[in-house]
């Protein structure tokens, strides 16, 4: 007789468990509250989905900071080069672009999901619409789940409810509520991959302002500890912006220690370069203000900052400028200061850090160690990534283990 499988969450992690589960021979149930599956999935990669990334086993583990141990086995036995067939199989066709990130090569999210609900229908999962709102437990085991509209046995279940960012597209962090009232342990949840909030309001004047290739260097207590270079964006709390979403996650010691960062505005140039650079634009500029000297090198909004920030009097005539007054402008151009004081709320981050204790699952299979056949994957287990298609790749490997496991559990 077929296992009869409940999952969860039609996210990225679900609808990979669904699939996995339903080829390994079990009927499968999804429970979705949205009307749209995957729609967190539609959104990444601002639209265009980092599927995963194509680097190898050491790589993924080193890209996940947070129990990365924990994902061996899963990724071991999926990783990215397996996650790339699997979406070919299913007719999508990929590229490889910079640090071996991986997309459609339409730049369309709505391929992959579009492409795993067209397997699920393949294999007659059954997709419902209703909000999960507690287990049915018995004797130390899952016996389904019961919905707002009616209960679903089941002989197996696999929570993938993903975490609490993102609250409009469904994440409201029921999952997590659940497994605590199954007897897990939930770690605290916060915001990963999220946007920076200032000490102080020097981001506010230049809110709206996004810089372009530009490098961005984090400080743990003023010890460098990440640098990458691309885009980001000042707002009115702070800053934002694929680099500074990438650095979030390596600031995971709020509390204990500060951080700052600066901003290399002028990363193609070393000092020499751009010491020769000012020269020229004060050679040219000799006889103006000080600040209407600047607009060759700054965007005109960054122009009365800087002014500020150099000490050097607005309207201090450019050949009264001091070797030193040069000197401190160079310095402010390649390590631009901004002293952060915290992250966004977890609402506004793209994943979350935090959740299922890893210890009480098992690495294998993501069955709890509590609760016989309950079964984590995705956001739910407390394990994330950096920026580069890591996170989706936990979403599809720990939901593969999890699909399969499930499928084959005793009942």
């Amino acid at each position: 007789m077929n296992k009869k499988i409940v999952v969860v969450g039609g996210g990225a992690a679900g609808m990979m468990a669904a699939i996995c589960a339903a080829r390994s021979g079990a009927a499968v149930t999804v429970l979705e509250p949205n009307e749209r599956l995957g729609k967190k999935l539609n959104i990444t990669g601002k639209g265009r989905c980092n599927v995963t990334n194509c680097a190898g086993l050491q790589e993924l583990l080193a890209n996940v900071p947070r129990n990365g141990k924990f994902l061996y086995s899963a990724f071991s036995r999926f990783d990215g080069h397996d996650a790339m067939d699997f979406f070919e199989s299913l007719g999508v066709a990929l590229k490889v672009e910079r640090g071996n990130r991986v997309f459609p090569v339409s730049d369309r999210s709505f391929d992959i999901s579009a492409a795993l609900e067209r397997r699920m229908k393949a294999l007659h999962v059954e997709v419902v619409r209703d909000r999960a709102s507690s287990l049915l437990l018995s004797d130390g085991a899952v016996r389904g789940v019961r919905g707002g509209q009616q209960d679903y046995p089941g002989d197996a279940v696999v929570l993938a409810t993903g975490g609490v960012s993102y609250p409009a597209t469904g994440s409201t962090g029921d999952g997590f509520r659940m497994a605590a009232e199954a007897g897990h342990t939930i770690t605290p949840l916060q915001g990963s991959l999220v946007p920076l909030q200032e000490a102080g309001n020097l981001c506010a004047e230049l809110q709206g302002l996004s810089l372009r290739n530009v490098e961005l260097s984090v400080f743990e207590n003023n010890k460098k500890i990440y640098t990458d270079f691309g885009e980001m964006l000042f707002t009115h709390f702070g800053v934002s912006g694929p680099l500074v979403l990438s650095a979030s996650a390596h600031m995971r010691h709020w509390g204990k220690k500060a951080y700052h960062l600066e901003i290399d505005l002028k990363p193609a140039l070393d000092e020499q370069q751009l010491d020769r650079r000012l020269l020229s634009d004060f050679e040219k500029h000799c006889n103006s203000d000080f600040c209407n000297a600047l607009g060759d090198l700054l965007p005109q909004k960054m122009i009365p900052i800087m002014v500020k920030l150099s000490e050097i009097p607005a309207h201090q005539k450019v050949h009264e400028i001091t070797r030193e007054q040069r000197r401190g402008l160079l310095q402010l151009l390649k390590h631009f200061p901004i002293v952060v004081s915290g992250l966004r709320p977890v609402a506004d981050a793209i994943v979350t850090s935090g959740g299922v204790k890893v210890g009480e699952i098992d690495p294998k299979t993501m069955e709890s160690k509590i609760v016989k056949e309950l079964y984590f994957a995705g956001e739910m287990i407390d394990v994330d990534a950096y920026t580069g298609g890591f996170n989706l790749q936990i979403a599809w490997a720990t939901g593969k283990a999890a699909g399969e496991a499930a499928a084959n559990c005793e009942g």
